[in-house]
């Protein structure tokens, strides 16, 4: 053996060189895993980065994106019955160009060029010349946004702003309101709730309906054309609950554009309008009578005169053929002046001041928001009681009509009128009676022969189906100070189905015309048709308008809102 290699044990060689070769091997061996894990971490580092960038860009890339904003900014969302939207605050981004900041002012046209092709460019590169600050576009789609942004000129600037749109239009106006620039609510359901609008992200929801506002509201606009009308409304309301299904106002506008909310042209005829509403009152007139059991429905009335003189004025019928001898319920059906008058005197003054006062009718009514019409005050009298008895000379809003309408057909309980879904769905256990249970009783079937008899002044709105009862009311305005023939209130106040009473309908057109070219179709199953109205009175207008009205929003009613056992 080498005397080299003498000493040494090769056994011991063996296993030192192998200890040394398995060491070299594992240190190599991290450093492999190390470093693919570094380009991982470095792959994964940059995607990240990446999803960190486009999760900012999110709501700028979304034009109408809902906000979870807390704050002076939060503002929560306003929904109908069936959840969709009729107020909402979202986020849009405009795009505005600061043409002295662009890199290149040429290659900057040509790419708004190719993006914004339908862009009116003439007066784009104008704007360029002028070297000042000017928006391009205002709620920017998505695509675009990204376009934009890829261009990398610092030229180009977003800007994110805060909106609250209403995606109904002009549907719900009047009822959902408008804010001001400093998120409050200057009218409607916004200034009313503007509180707790502010202060939750809770939608508040609302007793409307969308799709049965949407029809109501295109019936009106068909009559307002077909009878050249200064405006109309129309309020549909449970009359057990007070839930207000629809109610409408026109004329009306956009809350989305309009900013001038004084404009009087825009009173919510519904509530904050004060009319004298004619004969709709002597249903009332009745009403009070049976309740102090005064009379009965057959009670008759013996030589009713034709004209009866009150002071300076004299009270006339307003047709001369009708008979002279007629109980209580003809009276109603054929809407004479006189027996209502005969039927006043018989409540007296004060009975008749203290039934309208507990059905609501002649002081403020509370509501869901702050346009609210004060009854004109007045002074009793004996001629005061007898005009009010057929409904000359006393003022109310449409929306106390349909509650005293509701109070009257629905067995004598208390109803207050609302558009706010109560959140408790557990059923009221006690109701309030104002009026005797008698009263609806009587009424009810009388209100329905004004719509069926021959003699009755509704009988245009007797739809096939739905048992349409009600009372036809026509008001003349004033006008420099005396009462106009021309110029009139039209209202029908009806209630459906009159046997089991579930809805209220009053609708109003306001200074209607006659229409020479309009054809009539009777729907008392004779298919009698009659081309031209003889006169402007509710009869030949709003009743025909209700009529149309109810043939549409029927189905929905009998699908949506009435449980059948």
């Amino acid at each position: 053996m080498n005397k080299l290699y003498s000493n040494i044990d090769p056994k011991s060689y063996v296993n030192d060189f192998s200890t040394k070769r398995s060491k070299s091997n594992i240190n190599i061996e991290f450093n492999r895993v190390a470093l693919i894990f570094f380009i991982f971490f470095i792959i994964y580092l940059i995607y990240s980065i990446h999803l960190i960038h486009l999760g900012s860009r999110a709501k700028a890339l979304d034009p109408y994106k809902s906000l979870d904003v807390v704050g002076p900014l939060n503002r929560a969302d306003i929904i109908d019955i069936n959840g969709k939207y009729l107020a909402k605050t979202v986020s849009s981004t405009n795009i505005g160009i600061k043409p002295s900041e662009a890199i290149n002012k040429k290659k900057l046209l040509l790419n708004l060029k190719y993006i914004f092709p339908d862009k009116n460019f003439n007066e784009i590169e104008n704007k360029f010349k002028k070297n000042k600050f000017f928006y391009l576009e205002k709620n920017i789609s998505d695509e675009k946004y990204e376009q934009l942004m890829k261009l990398g000129d610092k030229s180009i600037k977003p800007e994110k702003k805060i909106l609250r749109v209403y995606p109904q239009k002009n549907l719900f106006s009047h009822l959902i309101g408008q804010i001001d620039s400093d998120n409050i609510g200057i009218s409607g359901i916004e200034k009313s709730k503007n509180n707790l609008l502010r202060e939750t992200k809770i939608p508040l929801q609302l007793t409307l309906d969308s799709d049965i506002q949407f029809l109501v509201r295109k019936e009106l606009l068909r009559f307002n054309n077909i009878f050249q009308t200064k405006g109309s409304a129309a309020i549909l309301m449970n009359i057990d609950n007070g839930n207000i299904l629809s109610l409408v106002s026109l004329p009306d506008f956009d809350p989305n554009k309009r900013e001038n909310i004084k404009d009087k042209n825009y009173i919510n005829k519904i509530t904050k309008g004060v009319y004298e509403l004619g004969s709709v009152f002597k249903t009332f007139t009745l009403a009070a009578a049976l309740d102090e059991n005064l009379i009965d429905v057959d009670t008759k009335f013996i030589d009713l005169e034709k004209s009866i003189d009150c002071g300076k004025n004299t009270i006339r019928e307003y047709d001369k053929k009708i008979p002279k001898d007629l109980t209580a319920e003809e009276i109603l059906i054929r809407s004479g002046n006189i027996g209502s008058v005969r039927i006043g005197q018989k409540i007296g003054v004060e009975k008749f001041k203290q039934f309208l006062t507990k059905i609501n009718l002649i002081n403020k009514i509370e509501f869901d928001i702050d346009e609210i019409g004060i009854p004109i005050p007045f002074k009793w009298g004996k001629c005061k009681l007898a005009t009010t008895s057929f409904g000359h000379g006393i003022t109310t809003t449409p929306l106390q009509l349909a509650k005293g309408y509701a109070i009257v057909t629905n067995g004598g309980f208390d109803v207050n009128p609302t558009i706010i879904k109560k959140k408790s769905k557990k059923l009221i256990k006690y109701k309030k009676r104002v009026l005797k249970e008698n009263v609806s009783k009587k009424i009810n079937p009388i209100l329905r022969k004004i719509v069926t008899s021959k003699e009755g002044t509704a009988n245009l709105a007797d739809v096939k189906g739905y048992e349409i009862g009600g009372k036809t009311g026509t008001a003349e305005k004033i006008v420099s100070g005396i009462y106009s023939n021309q110029k009139k209130i039209n209202t029908f106040a009806s209630v459906f189905p009159i046997s089991n009473p579930e809805f209220v309908l009053v609708v109003i057109l306001d200074e209607p015309k006659i229409n020479s070219e309009y054809i009539y179709n009777y729907r008392d199953g004779s298919n009698f048709k009659l081309k031209g109205s003889p006169r402007n009175t509710s009869g030949w207008t709003s009743v025909e308008a209700t009529g149309h009205i109810i043939e549409k929003i029927g189905p929905i009613l009998a699908t949506k809102y009435i449980e059948i056992n």
